[in-house]
């Protein structure tokens, strides 16, 4: 195979990801590293991060550095205050991005962006996940009511104000129901905590 065919297969490949793989993924397919590398050099692909590869062609990525977490580290759900700033339930701006991932899972190395990684163990990490298209990669965040159920959860450590202000806002914009609230806020073992809150914001 000629060297224009084997770079016109890698190009195939990252078209039909959507436009973004990890080097593992072109590596496992039985393309050849110098083959992604010359492309590389060659200005046709751009690096997001290390080992993730993006078409240099596509539009500016919208949430760079979500995009990253989702290429570099699979299992990664978009988490509390970085979910309540993809929802927009949050005048905050994080200055990391919060993931969740399993209990037990080591944490993940990454040059950039800056991570807060929290462990959730059974339904509290497995249940609520929504996926998004982002950039050309399938983003894993929590919906809206199950992030701010998370935020009373860690509300000593995020303040309580943080959640308080979701939840007003979860309401008032009818991103969930109170009982969709409060059935969530069960699997997050805090339902006691959050009832006169909602009920003040009823």
């Amino acid at each position: 195979m000629t060297r224009m065919k084997r770079e016109a297969k890698v190009l195939e490949m990252f078209r039909r990801a959507g436009g973004v793989l990890r080097t593992g993924q072109v590596l496992g397919a039985g393309i050849h590293p110098r083959d992604l590398y010359a492309l590389r050099d060659g200005g046709i692909l751009d690096a997001v991060s290390r080992g993730v590869y993006r078409l240099a062609d596509l539009p500016p990525l919208a949430e760079p550095d979500l995009a990253t977490v989702a290429a570099r580290i699979p299992k990664a759900v978009v988490a509390v205050v970085s979910a309540l700033h993809f929802h927009g339930l949050t005048t905050e701006v994080p200055h990391a991005v919060s993931i969740a991932l399993p209990k037990g899972t080591s944490r993940p190395r990454l040059e950039w962006p800056p991570l807060r990684v929290h462990w959730f163990s059974g339904a509290m990490y497995a249940e609520g996940i929504e996926t998004h298209e982002r950039d050309g990669v399938r983003l894993k965040v929590y919906g809206a009511a199950k992030t701010v159920a998370d935020c009373f959860r860690l509300r000593n450590r995020l303040g309580i104000e943080v959640a308080v202000e979701a939840l007003r806002t979860g309401l008032e914009e009818r991103r969930f129901t109170p009982a969709q609230f409060l059935s969530v806020a069960g699997t997050c073992r805090v339902a006691r905590v959050v009832r006169p809150y909602l009920e003040a914001l009823l």
